[in-house]
């Protein structure tokens, strides 16, 4: 081997022994011992609030918030929901699930099911004769489902052709039946 190739050869062989002593060593530039920096945290959506004093409540709303069943509701995987009067305004209702507390709105629905509408537009509560269920209408899923009342419960186990007190809305008496 000629000297110039053995002076490449050393080069070579200096260069990648340099570069593996640096690359397992730790870095001596300045800040080198610090931690790096705290990335930005991304900001949690508040959502809006709700207003201290909502639209008064017509004669249907509150005859479905009479309807609704109050207290606790035993949910599947161990939740649990909780349905109160909202103080601050007649006629709605307030749906406790975890740490979150929904204002809702009653309607009775045409199958006679009680819908719970968020006033906020996010979730909504459905409660039918034997069971309920608290629904985020945003991303269209069911947060919790298996949600039993103690009336509820009661309901399930009557016997067969016993009303369960929930009724669909029936046309007023002399309307005509669709052809």
């Amino acid at each position: 081997m000629s000297a110039a190739r053995r002076t490449l050869a050393g080069l070579c062989l200096a260069s990648l022994g340099l570069a593996t002593a640096a690359w397992a060593q730790p870095a001596t530039a300045p800040g080198a011992g610090k931690p790096p920096p705290p990335r930005p945290q991304a900001r949690a959506r508040v959502p809006p609030p709700v207003p201290a004093k909502l639209p008064p409540a017509p004669g249907e709303q509150l005859a479905a918030a009479a309807m609704a069943h109050f207290g606790e509701y035993a949910c599947e995987f161990n939740e649990v929901v909780n349905v109160d009067v909202n103080h601050q305004n007649d006629g709605y209702l307030d749906v406790k699930h975890r740490k979150a507390v929904y204002v809702m709105k009653p309607v009775l629905s045409s199958t006679g099911a009680l819908r719970l509408e968020d006033v906020k537009g996010r979730m909504l509560m459905l409660q039918i004769a034997n069971k309920s269920m608290l629904m985020d209408t945003k991303i269209g899923q069911r947060v919790v489902d298996g949600c039993v009342h103690e009336k509820q419960r009661d309901a399930a186990t009557r016997p067969a052709g016993q009303s369960l007190g929930i009724e669909a809305a029936r046309p007023a008496a002399g309307a005509s039946a669709p052809s």
